[in-house]
């Protein structure tokens, strides 16, 4: 046993699965494909780990992911017919548990997370239209979060928590700056994550506010993004530190070392040899504080370019007084070339074209 909630509700980890099991009646909301939905009669809830294996690929037991939920809770000593649960490639290990409490309310997240390959923008293009035949498939990158309230929430204010947790995984998101793995956009969540809310019936304190301007929203938003950091975090390594790089800031938009690399090689084809020492080379510059906060400026005006907050003149005018300042920094000669083409590819070549050049003058001329 893991933990034992003020509730008496005792958490479990067995068989690559967290399971909380209830001590007496709660109202649950859940996205599960069991019993998904509001619920009363419910007597647990599980997150389970889906991988076949270590590193491997996430395997279906049964034809339909429901049937294969009703099989894991099955094996996990559950009746499908009172518990509800998601499935995730995330290990059990790496799940956060975050507390946060004012006075006799408590909120407690326990959370399983990665969007490193599954990260992406709401409202991204689709990746399958559903029909009767569709069986979904558990994608690596989920998030999968379980709040459990202490107090009693009547079924509108357990409904309006799930948009408070849903708000506090983005807000953890894109302050991470993480990029959608579906568009030049920054993530808001993966494409299957998860909730499981629920609060205790039996309380004597009724709740009828779970949005922002409430204690028990500032809570769960607390909880839930504090929890989500921690598990990208311990998942894959998601953290502050990482994102302080111009690649993985300027990614989503096709900024890479192997797009550096590609259009170098273009120019030289006879250094082809010489890619090892190139990566090797361009790292000591990617991380260079100033060089990430100027590219950090540079990819925000794209994104204000594609969210129509400043016009394409704008835009193109400001970021080219970022790129001499990268000039600067790299000590290269800052050279403007107009080209007849769209904005935004126009602005993310000029980007690359500056690192090409450094690269040029700075490693390629010396090995």
């Amino acid at each position: 046993m893991l933990k034992v909630l003020e509730t008496g509700d005792k958490i479990y980890k067995y068989n690559k699965s967290v399971i909380v099991k209830f001590s007496g009646k709660r109202a649950v909301l859940s996205t599960g494909v069991i019993n998904g939905g509001y619920s009363e009669h419910l007597t647990s809830v599980f997150n389970n780990d889906a991988k076949t294996a270590p590193g491997m690929g996430c395997q279906l037991k049964a034809p339909t992911y429901k049937e294969h939920m009703e099989i894991i809770a099955g094996e996990l000593g559950l009746d499908p017919q009172y518990t509800t649960g998601m499935g995730t490639a995330a290990d059990m290990k790496n799940m956060s548990v975050t507390i946060e409490k004012y006075g006799d309310l408590s909120v407690t997240a326990l959370i399983t997370g990665g969007i490193e390959t599954n990260g992406g923008r709401v409202g991204d293009p689709a990746s399958y239209v559903e029909n009767d035949e569709k069986t979904e498939k558990i994608k690596h990158g989920t998030i999968n979060i379980i709040v459990a309230v202490n107090g009693n929430l009547p079924p509108r204010t357990l409904t309006r928590a799930l948009i408070t947790i849903t708000e506090a995984k983005t807000a953890a998101i894109q302050e991470l700056l993480e990029g959608s793995k579906y568009s030049n956009g920054i993530a808001t969540g993966s494409g299957t994550d998860g909730v499981i809310v629920y609060s205790n019936l039996e309380s004597e304190a009724v709740y009828n506010d779970s949005g922002k301007h409430s204690k028990l929203g500032e809570l769960i938003g607390k909880a839930v993004k504090k929890g989500v950091k921690e598990a990208l975090a311990r998942q894959s390594g998601l953290t502050p530190e990482k994102q302080k790089s111009i690649f993985r800031r300027g990614r989503r938009y096709g900024i890479t070392a192997e797009e550096i690399w590609n259009r170098y090689i273009e120019k030289y084809p006879e250094k082809t040899e010489k890619k090892l020492e190139y990566m090797e080379f361009i790292e000591k510059i990617e991380k260079n504080e100033e060089t990430v906060a100027l590219t950090s400026l540079y990819i925000h005006l794209l994104d204000q370019l594609e969210w129509n907050l400043f016009s394409k003149e704008t835009v193109k005018e400001q970021c080219e007084q970022i790129r001499k300042l990268i000039c600067d920094k790299l000590q290269i000669n800052y050279e403007l070339e107009e080209k007849n083409e769209e904005t935004l590819n126009y602005l993310i070549g000029r980007y690359i074209m500056t690192f090409v050049k450094y690269i040029t003058e700075k490693w390629g001329n010396n090995v």
